[in-house]
């Protein structure tokens, strides 16, 4: 929603096309539990350097758990921790 706050997408379209993904079998949703989050915030913990937020934090846990490279954003945190990033700003 941050995304597409700052683009300004309208947020019934954005609500929309999430039910979408969340309902759509070709993807894998992966729903964070609370051993994600506090992995996540170990992750922060161990990066005091890094302006990463937990949810990039917590994204770079499950990455790296489902051995994921590539990554659909533009936020170079994803670089900075050793990801392909997709997308250009």
């Amino acid at each position: 929603m941050p995304l597409a706050r700052t683009r300004r997408f309208d947020s019934r379209e954005t609500l929309n096309f999430l039910v979408d993904v969340v309902d759509n079998p070709d993807f894998k949703v992966i729903w964070v539990t609370e051993a994600d989050h506090r992995a996540g915030v170990r992750l922060l913990k161990a990066r005091p350097d890094k302006q990463y937020s937990l949810c990039d934090a917590v994204s770079f846990v499950l990455m790296r758990r489902f051995n994921l490279t590539d990554a659909l954003t533009t936020d170079h945190h994803f670089e900075q921790e050793g990801f392909v990033r997709l997308l250009r700003p």
